[in-house]
């Protein structure tokens, strides 16, 4: 009974009634030594409420023997307060701007010189550039160009090959030529070199007009570049993005124009004989022809002393 009265009045208490349910039958229990019958009493839980949508429908709230009040109610106030939670963060979150995307790394502004230091083995090139001044002239150039340079690169071992004498013998003007001759005022990729239309003009120009080399693909996918004294091939790429591409050569790329040889002088005319451009009275003489010498001026009034003279002779025997 003090198990019976302790669900009643818990049930009670709440406002929940519980059903009570009687069985027929005979049950016997021996109370203060005599035979009673009793009709046993059964407890039907009552049935519970819909859950909240609040809760997780697969989150059981109700026992499924007797009705636990306690533990709904605490599960209840678990999902309201949790989603009191989240309607207070939701504004927060809606209202919260989204954080910037990064932006791309700036590309570093073209150096020749470090892009050589880089390689390691173009110092003589690199004291030729500066001594004539060209790395910082490339440099500056190359920042804000928009169709970029290409630059061949000898190695020390192509200077090492040059004659004795070969650097010395230029002027500081030629150098600058030289170094320039290495210099193409177009980015190349290696390939586009196939595409490239010859003669290519470089930075160096002279008398005759700008410095030419060709390049052309070779059959087996290499790239061959010549001044029409110097062949070689095009290497490794020290460096292949725009606006500045490097690229190593094992040769010394020596312009035709500085390297080539020279047209024979023509030879003086021989003595005694005048040139063939001489002119008599702004007329030319022709060729293999030879003027006649004019008296000289005292010789001619000498003449004209005598005939004078003798006309007064004349006069006086005729008298």
């Amino acid at each position: 009974m003090a198990f019976l009265s302790s669900i009643l009045g818990k049930n009670l208490d709440s406002g929940i009634a519980p059903t009570l349910s009687w069985y027929t039958g005979s049950h016997l229990t021996s109370h203060k030594s005599k035979t009673q019958t009793h009709l046993p009493l059964y407890i039907t839980p009552p049935t519970p409420p819909s859950p909240s949508p609040l809760c997780s429908a697969t989150t059981p709230l109700y026992s499924s023997s007797i009705y636990s009040e306690p533990a709904a109610m605490a599960a209840n106030r678990s999902a309201i307060l949790l989603a009191a939670v989240l309607v207070a963060l939701l504004p927060a979150a809606l209202c919260q701007k989204a954080a910037p995307a990064p932006e791309a790394a700036t590309p570093a502004a073209p150096n020749v010189t470090a892009v050589l230091e880089k390689g390691g083995q173009y110092t003589k090139f690199m004291r030729l550039m500066k001594s004539t001044q060209q790395d910082t002239q490339l440099n500056a150039q190359a920042n804000g160009s928009d169709t970029g340079f290409t630059v061949f690169a000898p190695t020390d071992n192509a200077f090492d090959s040059l004659k004795a004498g070969t650097l010395n013998s230029l002027t500081q003007q030629e150098q600058v030529s030289l170094v320039q001759a290495h210099i193409l005022p177009t980015f190349y990729s290696m390939e586009s070199f196939e595409t490239a239309s010859n003669p290519v003009r470089t930075q160096a120009s002279g008398a005759d007009g700008p410095y030419t080399v060709n390049v052309t693909a070779t059959s087996n996918s290499n790239v061959n570049v010549s001044t029409g004294l110097v062949s070689t091939l095009v290497g490794t790429a020290l460096r292949a993005t725009k606006p500045l591409a490097v690229y190593s050569i094992d040769k010394v790329l020596l312009p035709y124009d500085l390297f080539g040889p020279k047209p024979p002088a023509s030879s003086p005319p021989a003595p005694g004989k005048k040139p063939a451009s001489a002119t008599k009275g702004g007329v030319a003489a022709p060729a293999g022809s030879e003027e006649e010498e004019a008296p000289p001026a005292g010789a001619a009034a000498a003449v004209g002393a005598g005939w004078s003279l003798a006309a007064v002779v004349a006069a006086a025997c005729l008298l």
